[in-house]
């Protein structure tokens, strides 16, 4: 279990994550919207994932989703360094109801985030969906991972996001499987 906690003056953020511990998913945030996108993607990834999370959100909730996904990318990180090799890439395709979405990962040091969507709804609740490139943002840069994500298309705006969050969780379970004892199988130029 990789345990991260993170002080700034926005946000205060302690974070749990065994990407083989199984689907055991607590999550308080305040964004009530933002814990049911992290818990369905730690859900259906199948890892266990808990999060404690204050922030300014009565200015806005940037600040904590950015965090979030910055801590998420430690995390990451950390399971790598402390694995030494995982499977490295990982793709999922999730439909829900008018909508499909697709993420595919490359865990390679080289932090690109590549996102498609067009939102029909710009919010649910007090969830703006353009945090969810700030999200991601977040967890490519500091997790060092090449995200493609790709919402195909769809007319809700909750369930675009809700499986591409399903995907994403699914990418990372498959990206971050064990591999063997040595990173150097993951790249033909010898690391990572």
């Amino acid at each position: 279990m990789i345990s991260i906690n993170r002080e700034t003056k926005e946000t205060s953020i302690h974070l749990e994550l065994d990407m083989l511990g199984g689907p055991e998913v607590s999550l308080d945030t305040g964004l009530p919207f933002f814990d049911h996108m992290l818990n369905a993607m730690a859900f259906h990834g199948g890892f266990t994932l808990k999060i404690q999370a204050k922030g300014d959100i009565e200015v806005d909730p940037h600040h904590l989703i950015e965090d979030t996904g910055l801590v998420l990318g430690d995390a990451l990180m950390q399971c790598f360094e402390e694995t030494g090799a995982v499977s490295r890439y990982g793709h999922s395709v999730i439909p829900m109801d008018d909508a499909l979405s697709e993420v595919t990962i490359d865990v390679c040091r080289r932090p690109y985030l590549v996102l498609q969507a067009d939102w029909p709804q710009m919010s649910a609740g007090n969830f703006d969906f353009f945090l969810v490139k700030e999200f991601l943002q977040a967890l490519a840069n500091r997790g060092g991972l090449n995200i493609h994500a790709i919402c195909r298309y769809g007319e809700n705006s909750h369930h675009m996001a809700e499986a591409l969050f399903k995907a994403l969780g699914r990418a990372l379970f498959q990206a971050f499987k064990p591999a063997g004892s040595s990173s150097s199988g993951m790249s033909t130029k010898g690391m990572i």
